[in-house]
């Protein structure tokens, strides 16, 4: 049995994502588990602490299974001396062709490639991260590099690695049902089942 494995079987004892994973989700789990009967009145277990005000307003739209995800990365990256803030999160099918409108029927750069339904944010899996120094936000900087290696560490998959386009402020959270998934087929399914009002993350 190797890493993944035994993580993937350690997950599903405590019932949460079995992805082979350990991210935040499974520490909390580990410690519920292991360590809270150990205190007195067995006392209930903090989610990761909220961030700053900009980043939890985004948080706030995204999925719960990624917004302790997103938590955490910022918390990671501070801990490496790198400011982040979460940006962007959920956008609805109107406000992703509005972005995808620019450079194309409206004026402006063109910022996306995604039309309403074809990207990760329009089902609340996706954040975009910006690198701030003070309150200036800095759109160029190697520090996006440093909090993609951070959020691949913490099970995040990082848009720096795309092969077709490289969109170094974006991550996601890809459900487990999608984890053998082209990021095509991936989409069909999240398309579909939002039309099926159905769960999107399990």
């Amino acid at each position: 049995m190797n890493i993944e494995e035994l993580i993937s079987a350690v997950q599903g004892v405590l019932g949460v994502d079995a992805d082979g994973k350990a991210g935040p989700e499974t520490w909390g789990a580990i410690y519920k588990q292991i360590v809270s009967p150990t205190l007195p009145d067995n006392p209930q277990v903090p989610d990761i602490t909220p961030v700053d005000p900009r980043s939890e307003k985004a948080i706030a739209t995204l999925l719960p299974q990624v917004q302790p995800m997103a938590r955490a990365l910022v918390q990671k990256a501070a801990l490496s001396g790198i400011c982040i803030k979460i940006i962007c999160g959920f956008r609805t099918y109107a406000e992703q062709d509005a972005l995808y409108a620019q450079g194309r029927t409206v004026q402006g750069g063109r910022v996306t490639n995604a039309k309403g339904g074809y990207s990760n944010h329009n089902f609340g899996i996706a954040f975009d991260i910006g690198v701030f120094e003070g309150n200036k936000y800095i759109v160029d900087s190697p520090k996006y590099k440093a909090a993609g290696v951070i959020g691949t560490d913490l099970g995040l998959e990082w848009g720096g690695n795309w092969k077709t386009i490289s969109d170094q402020p974006h991550f996601q959270l890809r459900p487990v049902w999608a984890s053998k998934m082209k990021e095509s087929e991936m989409l069909a399914e999240l398309r579909n089942r939002v039309s099926g009002d159905l769960p999107v993350y399990v």
